[in-house]
């Protein structure tokens, strides 16, 4: 069987052949370049960023991470709204203009003087990112396969690591020409970037003769190829029926129980380590270090995912996670910095694409979008609090210690959890 690339000139007709190529591996791509745009962004340089305001203005940390609680409270709000806009329109809009958002949001960054504007702006830049990024591309992915879905999402997932690589450039910048006009080029980029890449990003693989994975569409079927999803093996819960299995709230505690504390290490482990004694150029490389060792871990947890229970993989892989933030709680020298970047690297780049690939392949295609913003609002309302309560555990003690070591024990209890987790039974749901 052929596939083939998509015309630019006339995107329901195929091109020519290349190379056998399935076109949701070029969507694989592309959704991996936008998550790198928005890891280095808004993910993965937040602590860099934090640090370039903190000694350009002077402002406290929990100052700065009130800022980061009001852009989750309103994640938080926006997380079912915006899975219900993908589900509609598709992601491609969704990310054209969530890109676009986030771009004006990082020039009007670049001219911030006091610390609402500050405010006002991040808001701004987290409503680009929501709308336009983790969410609109992995829905992207979900759409596009089914049997090697956890191999798919963990090659788009690896953007946040990638990201990752680009935060000693970031950290860079931020020395060398200050927060301002690294805002400004970020900004600029993002807005003349946006544009070519929507232009080759395709909803779903039905408009195009395709099933997921690569298989054609039925002959029989051609009313159905652009009207409804193609048949395959997996059931599609609405979200009402998938609201109604006890497996969604438990994926759902679990996966909190893990990512609050990712979130809160973006903001907080570059201060964490130059407090000390590394440089900030430094730190960068420390981060760095744990995404090149995530990168190939991700890569391998979504191979075996792929072919060996997914909750058991999880439970392996937060264990070794919240190990990692253990670590990190009492770390004072470089040996304990590069173990946390070890275990924490294994564990947070393998499981950061099973919970999305565990969901997609438990309640299916239909409305995956949707059902993962609700999924998302509990995590968005913790992370609001999560940051703040470390920073000001830093500005009260003088020390990380305690807000680390307690985000590590919420995973270990949320890795028991996963292995209570049981595929629904289709022939449960309500109908």
């Amino acid at each position: 069987m052929k596939f083939h690339l998509f015309s630019p000139e006339n995107p329901s007709k195929f091109s020519a052949p290349v190379r056998d190529v399935f076109y949701g591996w070029w969507i694989v791509g592309i959704a991996g370049f936008m998550i790198t745009l928005m890891s280095i962004s808004v993910f993965q340089g937040l602590g860099t960023l934090l640090v370039g305001l903190e000694r350009h203005f002077g402002w406290s940390r929990t100052a700065m991470s009130g800022a980061f609680a009001l852009a989750r409270i309103e994640g938080a709000i926006l997380g079912p709204i915006e899975g219900f806009l993908i589900d509609r329109l598709g992601s491609r809009r969704l990310i054209l203009i969530g890109y676009i958002i986030m771009g004006f949001g990082f020039l009007l960054l670049s001219r911030v003087d006091s610390l609402w504007q500050f405010y006002v702006v991040f808001l701004v830049i987290t409503l680009g990112s929501g709308l336009g990024g983790w969410l609109a591309n992995l829905s992207l992915i979900n759409n596009w396969f089914a049997r090697r879905r956890s191999l798919a999402l963990a090659a788009a997932m690896s953007g946040v690591h990638f990201g990752g690589f680009l935060v000693p450039l970031l950290a860079l910048g931020m020395e060398s020409h200050g927060f301002r006009w690294t805002s400004m080029g970020t900004g600029i980029f993002l807005l003349i970037i946006i544009g070519p890449v929507t232009r080759v990003i395709r909803n779903r693989p039905e408009d195009h003769g395709l099933q997921p994975d690569g298989e054609d569409l039925p002959a029989t079927m051609p009313d159905q190829v652009t009207s409804q999803p193609a048949p395959d093996s997996e059931a599609n819960y609405t979200v009402a029926q998938a609201l109604k299995t006890p497996v969604f709230y438990i994926i759902t505690i679990a996966h909190l129980s893990s990512s609050v504390a990712a979130v809160t290490l973006a903001l907080h482990l570059v201060p964490k380590l130059t407090d000390i004694g590394f440089s900030l150029s430094t730190a960068g490389v420390v981060v760095l270090t744990y995404t090149v060792i995530a990168l190939p871990a991700q890569f391998g947890a979504g191979y075996i995912a792929d072919r060996f229970p997914k909750p058991l993989v999880i439970f392996t892989l937060i264990v070794m996670q919240s190990t990692g933030i253990a670590v990190l709680a009492w770390a004072n020298n470089a040996t304990m910095v590069y173990l946390f970047a070890l275990l924490y690297g294994i564990g947070f780049g393998g499981r950061l694409p099973l919970f999305t690939a565990i969901r997609g392949e438990y309640f299916g295609r239909k409305a995956f979008a949707t059902i993962m913003g609700i999924s998302q609002f509990p995590s968005s309302l913790l992370m609001v609090g999560a940051p703040l309560f470390a920073g000001y555990m830093f500005d009260t003690t003088g020390s990380y210690t305690v807000p680390f070591a307690m985000f590590a024990i919420f995973g270990f209890l949320g890795a028991i959890l996963m292995l209570f987790v049981k595929k629904p039974n289709r022939d449960s749901r309500i109908v």
